[in-house]
């Protein structure tokens, strides 16, 4: 298949700058496995589940990896801005930085205003180790480990998308919208923004209705904004980013769906990291490592059997993940719904409920 096919046109104005409030308020298309379309709310979601079936939700944690420095070249001074891409050591991150071309090897990048830089422990600073072929930067920061999360924390902005970003600047409310109310795990760059919509009411309620919640962690990176490039789906190359699922977790959904529950992925990170713990056999195994799993149309999935999930950009791989669990001309039929009836989409916006085709 290629790019174009998944193409449609969105009115900029259904582009969500703020999230509902409360969150759980959001509307929530749901797409049953025959393609029929209803509205609902996210607060529904309990009336669509039963007992014995599990939710699964990605517990990674925002950072605010957005940094705004100066690179020093022998006193030649320029302004850089750093989205930290991958955690690769506890001093180091891979980073896609602005601008690009005017860095190289050995260059030093001081984050954070000069006049904060009274002791050593919080000034955060930054050696340039290698230049990557996809844009990406190996930043050798002068701090690690927990020092250098303190200072990453107290200097950076939330990497807001994109399509937010340039449109309005971060500000102080997106320090809790833009972070679901159970993140643990610190490593992301982007939120699995399905979860954004739970409270903790919402979640009270699902496990009155006997739904089990269960939780992976997939540490999301900027690569998840970069766009599709190549002109055919076979011609892209997904950002590999790293993943859990404990035994426990595992173990837990495969005595479930042995039961006759069902496994519903709250976002397509989960989704990804589930598919790609699971063997041809259908079992879910336990995972530590990277994932590069990209899903097109054709794929056979082998653990999930519904998805709650945002509405996604014309042309990119979550759109083409979501055709491939609901049907491409289903996926189209709803997303033309969802435009027709002035649904908010991607990050801060409104959410579906996706039954797997078949």
């Amino acid at each position: 298949m290629r790019v174009s096919d998944f193409e449609f046109d969105l009115p900029e104005d259904l582009i969500a700058l703020r999230p509902a409030a409360p969150r759980d308020t959001a509307r929530m298309l749901v797409v049953g496995h025959d393609g029929a379309l209803a509205h609902h709310q996210v607060s529904d979601l309990p009336n669509f589940l039963c007992v014995g079936d599990a939710l699964v939700f990605n517990d990674t944690r925002v950072i605010p990896a957005r940094l705004a420095g100066t690179r020093d070249r022998d006193g030649s001074i320029c302004a850089v801005e750093a989205t930290l891409h991958k955690r690769l050591s506890p001093s180091r991150w891979s980073a896609f930085m602005r601008p690009g071309k005017r860095l190289k090897a050995g260059d030093r990048i001081i984050f954070g205003e000069q006049r904060d830089r009274a002791c050593a422990l919080t000034a955060l600073d930054a050696t340039v180790i290698a230049k990557g072929v996809g844009g990406e930067v190996t930043l050798a920061f002068d701090l690690a480990g927990p020092d250098l999360e303190n200072a990453i924390a107290e200097r950076g902005v939330m990497p807001l998308p994109p399509y937010i970003a340039a449109r309005r600047p971060e500000d102080e409310r997106d320090r809790i919208d833009y972070q679901t109310v159970y993140a643990r795990d610190p490593g992301s760059v982007a939120a699995p923004t399905a979860g954004l919509h739970f409270t903790p009411e919402l979640l009270e309620r699902l496990a009155a209705r006997g739904v089990s919640s269960h939780f992976v962690t997939l540490n999301v990176g900027a690569g998840t904004f970069l766009p599709v490039k190549s002109e055919t789906l076979a011609g892209h190359v997904m950002h590999a980013e790293y993943g859990e699922v404990s035994a426990e977790v595992a173990g837990a959904l495969n005595a479930l769906r042995a039961a006759g529950g069902r496994i519903v992925c709250v976002g397509t990170t989960s989704l990804r990291l589930l598919e790609s713990a699971t063997g041809p056999d259908g079992a879910i195994a336990a995972f530590a490592g990277e994932t590069a799993i990209f899903i097109t149309p054709g794929y056979a999935f082998r653990a999930v059997d519904g998805l709650v999930t945002n509405f996604h950009l014309p042309r990119s791989t979550l759109f083409m993940l979501v055709s491939a669990f609901s049907g491409v001309e289903t996926m189209r039929a709803a997303y033309a719904e969802a435009i027709a009836e002035c649904y908010r989409f991607y990050s801060y916006g409104d959410a579906s409920l996706l039954w797997r085709a078949g």
